[in-house]
């Protein structure tokens, strides 16, 4: 069972390209472009076996983040078709925008905000030279018709953002649950923005996926929970297995803040594009609950009963973070091609995605060394008892040493091998993804030593 011995001094090691985080994506299955057999489709892409299991165990550590390890919040999930004047009371009918223009000659449409000043002021196309026309508005919701008569009169509006969604539930939610603040309202959905600029992959899409907490407060406490919430966020990239020194905040500025915000922070990460944003941390006031409560004449007044029946508008400190964007971070952050010999050929490097266990599509790979001699059969056994617990993968075919390539390329943490002494004395070899280190277990305590390897991970 060939592998570089294990516990090496840290090598050489490649540049991450977004290119190469394209091709590994398609190649193993985590990300395909969408409709691609008809050319594909601009803005949406399709989830593979790899991707579906990365973007759901990434979406349990956040629920579990917020819901199970904090007792005062609770879970929602609204509806994506709703009300069109829940968007009219949120603003976005009016204001969620992007200033567009159109090259007369070769009919592509550009972002105003994206082309070089000097070109914009002169009218002139960035890809042709031809002639731009007049700076327009062009709203970024999607629209679609409900009923059986495209009239008009059934218009209704694609969810842009999940937030609004609890907003009208928020009292539903206080008297059902019996709620006293502060409390949270947290919801994993989907949204879409009829964006123009869709790039860098899966970064800005058409269709994504929200992970969004409001936590709802009463006025003047409002600062001290937007700093709890912001000191939170930044340790659960930590629980993600993230390297930590790829990310930093940004304040907003007063020229950046939304119409909504009294403060905002972003979370940045460095993907290989340079640094942008993964997650929001807002002070949104009580601007929304302000504004539900005028457009549909309900009052929404939060009743203090523990205060003498106060009444008041809570603020709300909003984290809001896009889950397919993180899925990339986490994409970009775990990709690394190591050498591991020094023969001078392509075998010498190996690629490998360093997941955290807890996010591994994949936790543990189960590989017989041959397919006879019983040694399948015992390993389809071992298999069968490890997959009531974790994440399992089964591959018998080829050279024991390019299976673990495989299973480093989608970030298996543990394989399992069976060989010849397994049928002697019951023990299994057990080899760890990044350091390759291989050791002798008991299939009897594999479990527990999975069990104990994933509590004490650290990423080197």
């Amino acid at each position: 069972m060939s592998d570089t011995a294990a516990k090496r001094e840290p090598s050489a090691q490649r540049e991450v390209s977004m290119e190469k985080i394209v091709s590994l994506a398609k190649r193993r299955g985590f990300v395909f472009q969408s409709s691609e057999i008809y050319g594909g489709q601009s803005g949406a892409w399709d989830y593979g076996p790899m991707g579906v299991e990365l973007k759901n165990r990434i979406a349990r550590v956040w629920w579990k983040e917020m819901t199970q390890l904090h007792d005062d919040i609770v879970g929602l999930d609204a509806a994506i078709l709703m009300h069109p004047r829940t968007w009219e009371a949120s603003g976005h009918v009016e204001n969620f925008t992007d200033p567009l223009v159109d090259c007369k000659k070769c009919k592509q449409r550009f972002r105003a905000d994206m082309i070089d000043e000097a070109k914009l002021a002169k009218k002139e196309c960035p890809e042709c030279g031809g002639e731009l026309t007049d700076t327009r508005k062009f709203n970024l919701m999607f629209k679609t018709n409900i009923g059986p008569v495209d009239d008009g009169g059934g218009m209704i509006y694609l969810r842009p953002e999940t937030a609004q969604g609890i907003y009208v539930n928020y009292k539903n939610i206080v008297q059902s649950n019996r709620m006293k603040i502060p409390f949270g309202i947290a919801q994993i959905g989907k949204a879409f923005r009829n964006e123009i600029v869709t790039k860098n992959f899966i970064f800005r899409t058409c269709e994504f996926e929200q992970m969004d907490m409001q936590y709802f407060v009463k006025p003047g406490d409002d600062d001290k929970f937007f700093a709890y919430w912001r000191e939170q966020r930044w340790n659960y990239f930590g629980k993600l297995g993230v390297k930590m020194d790829k990310l930093r905040w940004h304040q907003h500025g007063p020229g950046e803040l939304a119409h909504y915000a009294k403060d905002a922070y972003d979370i940045e990460y460095e993907f290989p594009m340079g640094w942008k944003e993964l997650e929001g941390v807002h002070n949104r006031s009580n601007y929304d609950l302000n504004r539900h409560q005028e457009f549909s004449g309900k009052d929404l007044q939060y009743i203090d009963q523990d205060n003498g029946n106060e009444r008041y508008i809570p603020f709300i400190i909003e984290t809001s973070a896009g889950l397919t964007r993180q899925l990339l971070m986490v994409l970009c952050d775990a990709y690394d091609e190591e050498k591991v010999a020094d023969k001078g050929t392509e075998d010498d490097w190996r690629t490998v995605m360093r997941f955290h266990p807890n996010v591994a599509p994949v936790t543990v790979a189960v590989l017989p060394l041959m397919k006879k001699d019983g040694l399948a059969e015992l390993a389809q056994g071992i298999r069968q008892g490890l997959k009531e617990e974790y994440s399992t993968d089964y591959d018998q075919a080829g050279a024991i040493g390019r299976r673990y390539r495989r299973q480093d390329e989608i970030g298996t943490p543990f394989c399992v091998t069976i060989d010849y002494q397994t049928k002697e004395d019951g023990t299994v070899t057990l080899r760890f993804r990044d350091s390759m280190e291989q050791v002798r277990v008991h299939k009897d305590e594999l479990e527990a030593t999975l069990r104990k390897s994933i509590k004490e991970y650290k990423r080197a």
